[in-house]
């Protein structure tokens, strides 16, 4: 069925909204420090106040009945506390860019990869050429980090590329398993939420108490709400109006998007090299995520 032209504006509409979403998260999760929130406020956030809203949903659905429990314990910890702990870790090293940079630039790399290995679906030539440009550009950018006067940029790079390594891991068993928005929801936020919620308030430091009013709202907004469940029926609509390629391709911008927002509210500018490898990058990631068949489009469960 081809999609008639008003859905397909509202399609591309979506895909960039996700940019623009994507690219928000990285500069919000960036001043979260200076809020006086800890990491593990932000975590508690992300599972706690989305599943103010997925409980509901999660009861009236009930996607756990198609679940095995191995699927749930292995897609529940790949999208858990290690993951997005690791993800907010790395802002307090690297620059909200390399957030973009490494995640979302890294990761058709890493589900290239991992498809290769564990499901022997070979690559083509057109993505190998894009997978090394890819690779050229995170090392290039990873150098220019330090050398622009962040000497721990890599420490949050790394921890940026832990984070996309679950993601990419998470791509390749949801594509396999054939899972659901409100099976990933539930894994994602619900069974995290039971888990991770009282390790938080019994142990885990926290700067809820004293956080002013204003940034904390930003915090729970955000990281509780935007990115987990707006973000998610946003793709959900772009991949069906207009495609896994073309919304792939869009959100190829989110390095880039990523890098422009952090040098206009955040100072955090780019040298002349860092500027080539992204440029770099952004080709690498055109080359990589367009065809439709090969490189499916990724549901914002995590920038």
């Amino acid at each position: 069925m081809i999609a008639r032209p008003t859905s397909q504006l509202s399609g591309y509409l979506a895909a960039c909204t996700i940019v623009l979403v994507w690219s928000c998260w990285l500069i919000v999760s960036r001043v979260a420090n200076d809020s006086g929130l800890t990491i593990y406020d932000l975590a508690a956030m992300r599972y706690g106040l989305a599943s103010i809203v997925a409980l509901p949903l999660c009861l009236i659905y009930k996607p756990w009945r198609n679940l095995r429990l191995v699927q749930i314990a292995v897609i529940s910890f790949i999208l858990g506390p290690i993951y997005i702990l690791a993800v907010f870790a790395g802002f307090l090293f690297a620059p909200a860019a390399h957030g973009g940079i490494f995640m979302n630039g890294l990761l058709p790399f890493l589900s290239m990869l991992l498809m290769a290995l564990f499901a022997q679906k070979r690559p083509s030539m057109r993505q190998l050429g894009g997978a090394v440009l890819i690779f050229c550009a995170t090392v290039g950018l990873a150098w220019d980090g330090s050398a622009m006067g962040h000497a721990q940029a890599w420490i949050g790079d790394a921890l940026f590329a832990v984070g996309a390594l679950f993601f990419a891991v998470y791509v390749m068993l949801s594509g396999r398993w054939q899972l659901g928005a409100m099976q990933i929801i539930f894994c994602g936020t619900i069974v995290n939420a039971v888990i991770y919620l009282p390790i938080w308030y019994l142990w885990l430091p926290s700067g809820l108490a004293d956080a002013p009013l204003q940034p904390l709202a930003l915090q729970a907004v955000y990281q509780g709400f935007v990115p987990n469940l707006v973000g998610l029926i946003f793709i959900a609509h772009a991949s069906r109006t207009i495609g896994n390629a073309d919304t792939s391709a869009i959100l190829a911008a989110v390095p880039g998007g990523g890098a422009l927002l952090g040098l206009l509210i955040l100072g955090e500018a780019l040298s002349p090299f860092g500027v080539g490898a992204l440029v770099l990058l952004t080709v690498g990631l055109l080359i990589s995520v367009r065809p439709a068949k090969v490189q499916a489009a990724v549901p914002p469960v995590a920038p």
